[in-house]
This record gives C-alpha cells, sequence and structure tokens, in this order.
C-alpha cells in the first residue's frame, strides 16, 4: 500500500496469485469542477498503468460527489463511467475540499473472469464458478414523487429481487452487502427502515435468521425527486460454509434491539481469502446507546473500537482494513478527524465524506472491506 498527493492504494494478494486493488483519488481543491474531473481520470489512468492493470480487471467504482444534479451529466461524459464497470454515483461531498473523489476496486487474476451486463444498473462478474452480482445506482428515476421513502425502498429491493430471481438466486440467501442512500436521513430513515423490515420478513430474513451487512446513510442520486438509492453486492454462487457473520456483544447490541435490521458485518470466505464487509459503525456501547455523545473524535475512537472488535470476531484486525470510508455529520469536525486517521493510518485509503448518520447523536460513522488469508481447501475458489 502506499500514498501520495490524494492518491492512495492497497492491494491485497492471496497463494493463488489473484491481486485485489482498492484505490483512492481525490483531486486538489483549487481546480475547477472539469479540471478536477480530469485530474481524478488521468491519475486513475496512471495508477492502473503502475499496477499493471488492464481496463478489463476494473470491477467497481464509487465517484462522490459535492453537488450531484449539476455535476453528473459532466461524470456521464467522461471517461470514468465504462459500461462494464458497475458505476456508483452519489452526492457526499468529499472533506478535503474538492468536488470529486473516485474509489475504484480492480481484481487481477491469473486465469480471466467475464463481466456481462444485464440491465443498466446491474453487472454481472463471473470468475472460478462464482457469479458476482453488482448492483448500482438502483432507485425509481423520478418515476415515484410521492415523498415516500417508503414506497420508493420497495421499489428498490423489488428491482434487485427480481433481477437475483431471474439469475436463480435470492435477497436472503445471496445478497452479501447494501449501500442506503436518503437525502433527508433526520427525516427519511424512519420510513426506509419500517419498508425494510417488511421487505425482509416477507423474503425470510429476520432476527432468527440473518440480515444483510449495510450502511443507511444521508446521500443522493442524480434524480431530483428520488428520496432513496442503493447500491448493492451480492454472490450467486454461494456454498454452504461460505458465509458468517461479525458481531461482538461485549461492544455492541444486535441491531434488532433497536428495531433495525441489518448484519454488523459478513464474511464470505474462499479457499484462500476472506472478505469482511463492515457495515457502518458509530459510537454505540452493548445497550444500544450512543456513547461520548457531542464529542466526535472519542466517538471516532469508540467506533474504530467497536470496529476492531467485529473484525477480530473474525479473525481479522484493523490492519486488515482495505480502505476506510468515513461519514461525517459536521463538515466542521473534518480537521480533527482527518488528522487522526491520517497519524494512526497513514498509508490506508481514507475517505471522509459529508453525511449524517441515522441519529442526530451520532457525528461520525465508519465503514469499509477488510481481506485476510484463508486455507479451506474445500471453498470456492475466488
Amino acid at each position: 500500500m502506499a500514498s501520495n498527493r490524494g492518491i492512495s492504494w492497497k492491494t491485497f494478494t492471496g497463494d493463488s496469485g489473484t491481486e485485489e486493488h482498492f484505490i483512492s483519488i481525490q483531486a486538489p481543491e483549487d481546480l475547477s469542477f472539469k479540471e478536477q474531473v480530469a485530474f481524478v481520470n488521468a491519475n486513475y489512468c496512471d495508477m492502473q498503468r503502475q499496477l499493471s492493470l488492464s481496463p478489463d480487471t476494473a470491477v467497481f467504482r464509487r465517484i462522490f460527489l459535492s453537488d450531484v444534479l449539476n455535476q453528473a451529466s459532466f461524470i456521464r461524459e467522461s471517461d470514468l463511467l465504462d459500461d462494464m464497470v458497475a458505476i456508483s454515483i452519489v452526492q457526499q461531498p468529499p472533506l478535503q475540499g474538492s468536488k470529486i473523489a473516485l474509489l475504484a476496486y480492480h481484481v487481477k487474476a491469473l486465469q480471466p473472469f467475464t463481466k456481462r451486463r444485464l440491465s443498466s444498473k446491474h453487472l454481472l462478474v463471473e470468475k472460478d464458478g462464482q457469479r458476482h452480482l453488482w448492483s448500482t445506482r438502483l432507485c425509481t428515476c423520478d418515476h415515484e414523487t410521492s415523498n415516500s421513502s417508503e414506497k420508493q425502498t420497495k421499489a428498490i429491493f423489488d428491482d434487485l429481487s427480481a433481477v437475483l430471481a431471474e439469475q436463480k438466486a435470492n435477497l436472503a440467501d445471496h445478497c452479501v452487502r447494501t449501500w442506503i442512500y436518503m437525502k433527508d436521513v433526520d427525516v427519511f430513515y424512519k420510513g426506509m427502515v419500517d419498508s425494510r423490515r417488511d421487505i425482509f420478513s416477507k423474503h425470510g430474513l429476520t432476527a432468527n435468521t440473518h440480515y444483510i451487512a449495510s450502511t443507511g446513510i444521508q446521500g443522493a442520486c442524480s434524480h431530483r425527486f428520488d428520496l432513496v438509492s442503493m447500491d448493492a453486492y451480492s454472490n450467486l454462487d454461494l456454498v454452504s460454509g461460505q458465509i458468517s457473520y461479525l458481531n461482538d456483544f461485549d461492544y455492541l447490541c444486535p441491531t434488532k434491539d433497536y428495531n433495525v435490521t441489518f448484519e454488523r458485518g459478513t464474511t464470505v470466505s474462499y479457499k484462500e481469502r476472506r472478505h469482511h464487509y463492515i457495515s457502518g459503525t458509530a459510537s454505540i456501547d452493548k445497550q444500544g446507546d450512543v456513547v461520548h455523545p457531542g464529542d466526535v473524535l472519542l466517538q471516532l475512537d469508540r467506533a474504530l473500537e467497536n470496529t476492531d472488535a467485529l473484525l477480530k470476531s473474525g479473525a481479522a484486525t484493523l490492519d486488515d482494513m482495505m480502505y476506510l470510508l468515513v461519514y461525517l455529520r459536521d463538515i466542521a469536525d473534518f480537521q480533527g478527524v482527518n488528522r487522526v486517521l491520517r497519524a494512526r493510518f497513514p498509508d490506508l485509503p481514507i475517505f471522509i465524506v459529508q453525511g449524517a448518520v441515522c441519529r442526530p447523536a451520532w457525528l461520525i460513522e465508519i465503514e469499509g472491506v477488510a481481506i485476510t488469508k484463508n486455507h479451506n481447501p474445500l471453498l470456492p475458489s475466488f
């Protein structure tokens, strides 16, 4: 892993030789938006050359924007979009001052894999006998203008469920991770939560089974009247013993204790690696209460402590994180949080964006992906 002038990356290489790369690029704040887009694209191309990544190794890109309604059209005309890459575009202003930031995920394998576009929102990646479905920019596209986060949430999950069914898969058994964005989380979060709870119950996801790792956070898509949008990752060929869930009840309570339905973290195991998907994690205790109200740096410490506890339940640590995504309610907290994180994780790709958390008293939330080695020849290869 390394970092340089707003550009950082981290690579995991398994025993099979397959590499996974997470690349972070954040533009200088003193450029115009078009110049920032050009900077991101040029340096992204340079990074691909430096890491010997051909274009077909790109799997997923998330583009963070400061003003999506005005900026999305420029992104659509840029080289950052590629029909054979899952592209997430979300309004969550990067807090180092730029108007755009990029998170890119590449897989470089010894054996080629295939990518197939199922629709404008769903990309199927087939590798070593497993099908990985990346679903991005799921929203109602302004068709539902009723100001109902409940109805929009249902429509979005219905879209995902229908595509899964077409591939002989389902929400309960195959969806691993979701990212749900709401325009005003303080107002519309409850509607999303209530709708998701009903949807999950109908699909057999209950407190007695399991849920899906998730982040529910403030953000917006490029459609003016959409209150809710979502990205999702599903593995359509999971086998018995391949998936497990991350919990440490000495630090955090089950999410059902405060009437929400998501997993704290989910691990997908392969023959020689394990992917640990950490949900949005805040400063919460085992009673479900907010810890350190009003102090963002103490909340950051507790959120990192909780994240480390979750990772340790899956035999991983914070050192195994491939990137860290940090959401702040108050942009005035950026400098202090950035200083702490850069000192603690100097080479890790870190994104700090504006995004209010579901409880006003939570000033900060973190999430990310960790990868560790595994040794289980009975599991599928990645």
